[in-house]
């Protein structure tokens, strides 16, 4: 449950009495994200999203993040767009919690998406990448790959309890990435956490993304990678070429790739999988024993860094 601060009743009034959408109505908590505590509130006004920013999101970064919603929704990305309060500012503060209002998006994100679902991820990515390229502020990732030999430091100790091996294995890869990794690539805003749960559909077509609470400045093309580990695998691993082949065929016709990014795919999606396998593996490790909870298997992406181990060239991938 994706609520770990409650709010008052009394208290969520006084916060929208800074507001110009109408009188609170109703709201209730969303089930869904890993990093805040989301609200959908009603209003007179209509219907509103209201996050509230938990310690892992740090607070002077949200100007970074709700500056680019507010810069890709003026250039036509749908995405959310942060609702300015009577003093024109964007942030505030609820049950002692940074917090924002932002605007709510229709549609629902696909448990099992299909090749037509890949190819509008592609396209959407994309155009977010050219809208993007004019935003000034910037914003380092903080899950680059810099940060993975920590993450896998602090994994290190109990890690082998998920898999017998594993941080010997991921020790290893790690080694390659730092030899490998390209470093001279196209550049810009990515997103870097989209995912089916943060691409909203209508149908058959895409309404919006939301989540921009990891968007940051790095590889554009790593941006991709990360698509081709969360959409374009099947429940049992294996990698379906139909869908990678459509979401980057659908990219590479809004933003064409150069020869060098087509190059780098292989390295760059062994890359994503070691990100989320290593905070994933974190994730899983600091939930104590008999936990109601249970964080995101971090052996998803383990068998799915064993697959790009495995790829030949980038034809594997359907470039």
């Amino acid at each position: 449950m994706a609520v770990y601060t409650d709010v008052a009743a009394e208290d969520l009034t006084r916060f929208l009495s800074s507001y110009d959408i109408g009188e609170l109505l109703s709201y209730k908590g969303i089930a869904e994200g890993v990093e805040n505590s989301n609200f959908l509130v009603h209003t007179g006004a209509g219907n509103f999203i209201l996050t509230l920013y938990e310690k892992r999101v740090a607070e002077g970064d949200l100007p970074f993040f709700l500056g680019l919603m507010e810069h890709l929704a003026a250039r036509g990305i749908t995405c959310p767009q942060p609702v300015k309060n009577k003093q024109g500012g964007m942030l505030g503060k609820i049950a002692g919690r940074p917090a924002a209002i932002v605007t709510f998006l229709d549609g629902l994100w696909i448990r099992r998406p299909n090749p037509g679902h890949c190819a509008a991820v592609g396209e959407a990515l994309a155009q977010l990448h050219l809208a993007g390229a004019d935003f000034k502020l910037k914003r380092a990732n903080a899950l680059s790959i810099e940060s993975w030999r920590p993450l896998y430091e602090h994994a290190k100790p109990r890690g082998d309890s998920v898999r017998p091996g594993l941080c010997g294995e991921i020790a290893k890869e790690l080694d390659a990435l730092d030899k490998s990794w390209p470093r001279q690539l196209p550049q810009g805003v990515i997103h870097a956490d989209l995912f089916p749960d943060n691409v909203f559909f209508l149908g058959t077509k895409l309404s919006g993304l939301i989540d921009f609470y990891f968007a940051c400045s790095d590889t554009l093309f790593y941006d991709v990678a990360v698509c081709l580990n969360a959409w374009c695998f099947e429940v049992d691993h294996s990698y379906n070429v139909t869908k990678g082949r459509a979401l980057l065929n659908a990219y590479n016709r809004v933003r064409a790739l150069s020869d060098a990014e087509r190059s780098a795919l292989p390295i760059l999606a062994r890359g994503a999988a070691v990100r989320f396998l290593l905070t994933r593996l974190v994730d899983w490790l600091a939930v104590p024993d008999g936990a109601l909870v249970r964080p995101k298997d971090p052996l998803e992406y383990y068998r799915k860094l064993r697959f790009h181990q495995s790829v030949k060239n980038v034809e594997d991938y359907g470039l």
